[in-house]
């Protein structure tokens, strides 16, 4: 998003690789449009948005499908639920016993402090790693957590966009 931003100019540039389309806002499409005119455009996405699917289908845009995942990479298995202490301190009893790792995803940083309180009592012997954008060293931090330092990272949707994790 801040390559968007007005005081941002390129010079000669040929190719734009959008990763997450559907994280842009109308604003940031349309600066989007303004900024590639005459570039190749990459845009990649796990869930292409509809708009996007159907300029594929309609020839407006090429659409390429690539059904393997990478090499060596596991599956992830998520749940959606009502809050439960009991499955978060079975799920991290789990990560724990098998020197696993979990992430914990909160909406907002100020419920932050209170998330990982709660976490501390759910599984004591626990590492917990916070990571937001307030966090001043926030990379360091998320890639310390996945060199296998800590065994929580508490964070906001930060870890889903622009933080490369191996």
């Amino acid at each position: 998003h801040t390559l968007l931003g007005r005081k941002v100019v390129f010079n000669k540039l040929g190719l734009l690789v959008v990763d997450e389309e559907q994280k842009f806002g109308v604003k940031q499409k349309e600066r989007l449009k303004a900024v590639t005119t005459g570039i190749d455009v990459l845009t990649l996405s796990a869930t292409p948005i509809p708009r996007t699917m159907h300029m594929s289908l309609t020839g407006i845009r090429d659409l390429s499908i690539i059904r393997s995942p990478p090499e060596g990479r596991q599956n992830i298995t998520t749940y959606i639920m009502k809050q439960s202490d009991e499955v978060v301190k079975r799920a991290l009893a789990r990560e724990l016993y098998r020197k696993g790792q979990a992430f914990y995803v909160v909406p907002r940083i100020s419920d932050i402090p209170e998330t990982v309180s709660r976490l501390g009592r759910l599984a004591p012997r626990a590492s917990i790693v916070v990571a937001h954008s307030k966090v001043k060293d926030v990379e360091e931090r998320v890639l310390n957590f996945t060199l296998g330092i800590g065994d929580v990272l508490v964070a906001t949707s930060i870890i889903e966009s622009g933080i490369d994790m191996p």
